[in-house]
């Protein structure tokens, strides 16, 4: 299940079907630069029949963190011009991202997009790994990330499928490319740490609050997992129920969890 790299993607573009920056194709030149630098966001989307969950959250995301990194906003529909021209007229099902940097201090922002095949759902439950690592600047989707990809090769190793970021005192904030969220009862509780609002997380928070299901933000420690009735991961790619948390097997079947499964997959979509 993979979605994020350095503000949480793990897979890197190289995949990528077609690269744009501001309407053109890509030239090395800007990419070395980009890829160099290492100062800018962006954000992750699956785009459907040219239709994307949550669009107006991805919009608020990249002008909000341009507003914060650059002192300046992102218009929402020059976003969307970009990502409808890099689609063209054949591709209406794709992974899209959207990066957002600056080639000139003091100049226009700069947008790229980039368009590689769609990514399948999760396959199954997932297993987590514990590790002790908290991203900087977290409620940004920056980019960088070392330290998440070098986490998730190491719990990948040990026949793990994501890596659970813990906090000094234990407190679980995120994983490396999803977020995290736990059961108790008939209520969903995301963990109160210092973490990304992953547009999916906002997605289901917005199903929830709709269908009248209870959900709330709460400290959670490693120490607490065994006193809940079962975990779910999501990123862009879906939601998965969690198996197990290191040596801790958690249940899969609680109906609450595919009740947050059938809520987000009944999201409605939004056009490009």
């Amino acid at each position: 299940m993979s979605d994020r790299d350095g503000g949480r993607d793990r897979d890197p573009d190289r995949d990528a079907l077609l690269v744009e920056i501001d309407g053109l194709p890509a030239t090395a030149e800007k990419l070395t630069f980009l890829a160099l630098s290492g100062y800018g966001h962006f954000t992750a989307m699956q785009v459907r029949d040219l239709r994307v969950r949550g669009m107006d959250l991805h919009l608020a995301r990249l002008d909000t963190a341009s507003r914060e990194l650059y002192g300046t906003g992102l218009d929402g529909h020059l976003v969307r011009e970009r990502v409808r021209h890099a689609l063209g007229d054949r591709v209406r099902d794709a992974s899209v991202r959207v990066y957002v940097f600056r080639l000139v201090p003091g100049g226009q922002l700069s947008v790229l997009v980039s368009v590689r095949g769609p990514a399948a759902p999760p396959s199954g439950p997932q297993r987590l790994r514990t590790v002790p690592y908290q991203r900087p600047v977290a409620h940004l989707k920056h980019l960088g990330g070392f330290a998440q990809g070098y986490f998730l090769e190491r719990v990948a190793a040990e026949g793990y499928d994501e890596a659970l970021l813990v906090g000094p005192d234990g407190a679980i904030s995120e994983g490396a490319i999803t977020n995290i969220a736990f059961i108790a009862g008939d209520t969903v509780v995301w963990p109160d740490a210092p973490a990304l609002a992953g547009i999916s997380m906002q997605v289901l928070q917005r199903q929830l609050t709709r269908h009248g299901v209870p959900w709330e933000q709460r400290p959670v420690r490693v120490a607490d997992v065994g006193s809940y009735d079962g975990a779910f991961v999501s990123n862009s790619h879906g939601v998965a129920a969690v198996s197990g948390i290191d040596y801790l097997a958690l249940p899969v079947d609680a109906a609450l969890v595919g009740t947050v499964t059938r809520l987000f997959e009944d999201a409605p979509w939004d056009a490009v």
